[in-house]
């Protein structure tokens, strides 16, 4: 039986998303075998970053400048324009080094179970960015859900007027999947979104 600290510390770790009871054990057995190198920068790293994160005004990203190294990179093309539900989202996509434009995060998706209307979202930022120009098109990159489906063809809508191309990410098979493992939507959204070879 391990002390209330160290049990206080594993509790601690197990609400991170991605940790249950058992990694964090395993977790803060491995700091503990390695308190001397791995905890103090941890513990510096932590709270660094406790000390200068912020989310950036311009478009909903966490970091630790305002504006974000995003943002504030003149490499970046301004002329493209990727909505994401949320920072993860964000980050997932700008690790594949595939977009080169810039991000608007929305804090969420329009959600009528869990009481998210489009004025608890950061909606109004987005057709602000929008409506002052330079942009040529807009990449609605939600989750194939309900909710990311619903939050899409809403922020379609409230885009139309402006003179952009509005694209969405395309959704279906997924490279190595087979058919017969698929769930019966994404078969239906790839038969959809088919098209011709060559």
């Amino acid at each position: 039986m391990a002390s209330q600290e160290i049990e206080t510390l594993a509790s601690a770790l197990a609400r991170l998303p991605g940790l249950g009871p058992r990694s964090a054990r395993r977790a803060v057995l491995w700091l503990v075998k390695r308190r001397e190198s791995a905890l103090p920068a941890l513990l510096e790293a932590l709270a660094t970053v406790g000390d200068t994160l912020v989310e950036c005004d311009t478009c909903g990203n966490v970091d630790t400048t305002n504006p974000c190294g995003i943002c504030a990179d003149p490499r970046r093309d301004g002329k493209g324009l990727c909505v994401v539900e949320d920072v993860a989202d964000l980050w997932a996509l700008d690790r594949a080094k595939l977009f080169t434009g810039r991000y608007h995060v929305l804090g969420g998706k329009l959600s009528a179970l869990d009481g998210i209307r489009p004025e608890d979202l950061n909606i109004a930022s987005l057709l602000s960015r929008v409506e002052k120009g330079g942009v040529d098109e807009v990449v609605l990159a939600m989750n194939a859900t309900l909710e990311g489906q619903t939050t899409a063809h809403y922020l379609a809508e409230r885009l139309e007027g402006f003179p952009v191309r509005i694209t969405q990410l395309a959704h279906g098979l997924p490279v190595g999947g087979e058919l017969d493992y698929l769930d019966e939507g994404t078969l239906a959204q790839a038969l959809r979104a088919r098209r011709p070879l060559g």
